[in-house]
C-alpha cells in the first residue's frame, strides 16, 4: 500500500518490468520500495549507482554499522529492519537491539562509537553537526576521506528514507518473520505490510545489464 498508485508485477512492461526483475532476482519477489519508482525508474538506477559508489571504499561491517543507525534515527523500519538483519554477519539479535537503543560499552571500541555517533547527527539534524564533531572523529583516528564515506553513507540513507516515507511505503510483510525483540525492536516507523509479496511470472532476466538494485546487498539487505 502507497500513497500513490503504482504498476502493479503482472501489468509492468518495458523499463519498469526490467527494473522489476531486478529487484526480483535479488529479492524473490518484487519489494515494495521498487514500486513507487515504475514512474522514475532511471531515478533507481541512479541511486544504485550512487549507492555503490559510496559503499565502495568501506568494509562491510562500518557501512552496515552506520546505516543502520541512520536509518533506526530516521525512524524507517523497513532500513532499520534490512540493515539489523544484515548485522547478525557481526552481531547477536541482542546486540542488534542494544545498538539500536544507544547501549554501546563493552560491545563497540571507542571508534566505532564516535562514528555511529556521528552518523545518528546527521540523520537527526546535520545542521548541528560541528567541526568539534568532526575533529573527534579525526582524534579517533579517521581520515577526512573516511569522515566523508561516513556522512555519505548517512545522508544517502536519509534521501532513501524518506522519499519512500513520503510515499508511504511499508516494510516487505517477510520481515513479520523475524523473531523478537528484534522485529519489535528495528520496527520504528511503519508498521509491517500485511499483504503478501508477489512477483513477476516470468522469470526471464532483464534485457540489457543493470545497475545492482538498491539494497541488494541489502537483504544482505535492502
Amino acid at each position: 500500500m502507497t500513497f500513490i498508485t503504482t504498476i502493479p508485477p503482472h501489468a509492468a512492461q518495458d523499463a519498469v518490468a526490467d527494473m522489476y526483475r531486478r529487484q526480483q532476482a535479488s529479492w524473490g519477489y518484487v519489494p515494495n520500495y521498487a514500486k513507487v519508482f515504475c514512474h522514475r525508474p532511471e531515478v533507481l538506477a541512479r541511486w544504485g549507482q550512487l549507492l555503490a559508489e559510496i559503499k565502495r571504499p568501506m568494509d562491510k561491517r562500518r557501512f552496515e554499522l552506520v546505516t543502520f543507525v541512520a536509518a533506526h534515527e530516521l525512524r524507517h523500519s523497513a532500513c532499520a529492519l534490512a540493515h539489523g538483519k544484515a548485522l547478525r554477519a557481526f552481531f547477536g539479535d541482542e546486540q542488534i537491539v542494544s545498538i539500536a537503543a544507544g547501549r554501546l560499552d563493552g560491545l563497540l571500541g571507542a571508534a566505532e562509537q564516535a562514528m555511529i555517533g556521528f552518523a545518528r547527527r546527521i540523520a537527526k539534524d546535520a545542521s548541528q553537526v560541528t567541526a568539534h564533531d568532526v575533529a573527534a572523529l579525526r582524534e579517533s583516528g579517521y581520515t577526512d576521506a573516511e569522515i566523508f564515506d561516513i556522512a555519505a553513507v548517512a545522508a544517502g540513507r536519509a534521501f532513501f528514507t524518506k522519499l519512500l516515507d513520503a510515499l508511504g511505503v511499508a516494510p516487505d510483510s517477510p520481515f513479520g518473520a523475524l523473531e523478537e525483540p528484534l522485529r519489535r525492536s528495528l520496527t520504528v516507523g511503519r508498521p509491517i505490510d500485511t499483504h503478501a509479496c508477489v512477483g513477476l511470472a516470468s522469470a526471464e532476466p532483464p534485457r540489457g545489464a543493470g545497475p545492482p538494485p538498491e539494497d541488494a546487498s541489502s537483504t544482505p539487505p535492502q
